[in-house]
């Protein structure tokens, strides 16, 4: 049986091109198909079939995509190699009122194999999916400083022992980890079977680690613990995606917020969360927003004329017993998606204080949408609060610009982000330029980081269903 992932309630030609698809992807169905023609070269078969592929990847996007109207009738998809560089051509017809260039920049097409695995949690980045990856990521601190960011627990990198903050000072034994060298630190760091890398470790030892791509269960929910300072309780939760195995997530923030009953004051880590499934959004909305929201709107996801019947309106169903009015994110520009939909969403109704940098900016979102071995994303719907506000392609401002504390571990008080917020929990201010105030980015290295971040994903996710 050949199970794909669809959309409810799809307009007629979206519906009936998706059939011709799905049946087109199932091989077993296909395979069974009595030929009534003379049989065509090889060559010729593969020719069609590659202009039925571009063919059906326009009329989808035609018809799903948010800013469709703009899409010219000239458009002509057999021009382009695959449902990738088709997806890209179309972005630049996103025109949005107040923005003087495009405001598209996250439409993809991806292959199947390669979003099944990612999607599930097996893969952080995009481009390696089909792999896996060596289960880290890395910034720059400084010019030629370095840091990974983030481990995955049962990654390559993981399982030996590498940690967030550690410096990486070789890259297959060239020591050139300079900003003007990111391009070689993404194709031999991310893209790359395997890897050597030479860490300068926290207590000065170094050590070099050679490691090889695989798939692996991540970690969403990464890290949490409640501190107390200055007798306050103070929760924090470090969430990593809004992507993998929906129950798994659920049952992890059931188990956090057990945890966090009686803290007094709350903060959110989602500086390097991407985004992911709108449900996991929703089901951590219900769990922070106050008692006094329950029942009322919690956001709006608005189609096209086309798929104006798709329009849904989603109310808070108030979970646990937290109820507090004011909440801490910490952010940076790699908070996308359905991060900034989380924070957007409970702007109408608490007092929600944003911390580090200012956000990617993508309120917008999708869905996989079966095309051959493909799966085209084109940007299909956009989402607003409960006061209607939305349309952040800018991304959303912080309350405190504080660097990323790139040199220490999750939950140490020291690391500059988090001690900003702890110290406006305990005096009413956060942190100002001065001594104690971590660099600001250079040029430079805001280029590099810009670089090292392209190959991951943003995504918003919206509800599916999957069928046999």
């Amino acid at each position: 049986m050949c199970k794909v992932t669809i959309m409810n309630r799809l307009s007629p030609m979206f519906r009936l091109l998706s059939v011709i698809l799905i049946f087109a992807a199932c091989k077993k169905e296909t395979s069974e198909v009595v030929a009534t023609t003379p049989p065509v070269s090889t060559s010729s078969n593969a020719a069609a079939a590659g202009n039925l592929l571009k063919d059906s990847t326009l009329l989808l996007t035609k018809d799903i995509y948010l800013w469709s109207t703009q899409i010219p009738a000239s458009f002509n998809a057999r021009n382009y190699d695959d449902p990738i560089k088709i997806i890209e051509a179309i972005r630049p017809y996103s025109i949005e009122t107040g923005f003087a260039n495009p405001v598209d920049r996250f439409s993809f097409a991806i292959k199947k194999d390669e979003w099944d695995a990612m999607s599930e949690g097996m893969s952080a980045v995009a481009t390696t999916a089909a792999n896996g990856d060596i289960g880290l990521s890395v910034l720059f601190r400084t010019e030629g400083d370095l840091r990974v960011r983030l481990v995955e627990p049962e990654s390559a990198a993981g399982r030996a022992g590498v940690h967030r903050g550690w410096r990486i000072t070789r890259v297959n034994d060239n020591d050139n980890i300079t900003t003007a060298n990111a391009d070689f630190l993404v194709d031999n760091i991310y893209n790359s079977a395997s890897v050597s890398l030479t860490f300068l470790k926290p207590d000065g030892s170094t050590e070099k680690i050679n490691l090889s791509q695989s798939h692996y269960p991540e970690k969403p929910v990464y890290f949490d613990t409640v501190f107390n300072i200055n007798n306050r309780n103070i929760g924090y939760l470090v969430l990593n995606s809004f992507f993998g195995n929906t129950d798994n997530i659920n049952a992890e923030l059931d188990r956090v917020f057990t945890n966090f009953r009686g803290i007094n004051d709350l903060v959110v880590d989602l500086r390097y969360n991407g985004g992911g499934y709108v449900s996991v959004q929703e089901k951590l909305a219900n769990y922070l927003v106050n008692a006094g929201a329950n029942g009322n709107v919690m956001m709006k996801q608005t189609f096209n004329a086309k798929n104006s019947n798709r329009n849904e309106t989603t109310l808070f169903r108030k979970q646990g017993s937290l109820n507090l009015n004011r909440l801490y994110f910490i952010v940076s520009k790699a908070t996308a998606s359905a991060s900034e939909l989380l924070i957007n969403n409970l702007k109408p109704y608490m007092d929600v204080q944003l911390v580090g940098n200012t956000t990617y900016g993508k309120p917008v979102g999708f869905f996989p949408i079966p095309v051959g071995e493909w799966y085209i994303l084109p940007v299909s719907f956009k989402t607003t609060n409960r006061n209607g506000e939305g349309n952040y392609f800018n991304g959303l401002n912080v309350n405190n610009k504080v660097a990323d504390g790139l040199d220490k571990e999750w939950g140490d008080v020291s690391e500059s982000c988090l001690a900003s917020v702890i110290r406006n929990i305990s005096s009413g201010s956060y942190r100002t330029m001065g001594p104690e105030t971590p660099f600001e980015e250079s040029p430079a290295v805001t280029s590099g980081n810009n670089t090292l971040e392209k190959p991951f994903l943003k995504t918003t996710i919206g509800k599916a269903k999957t069928i046999d």
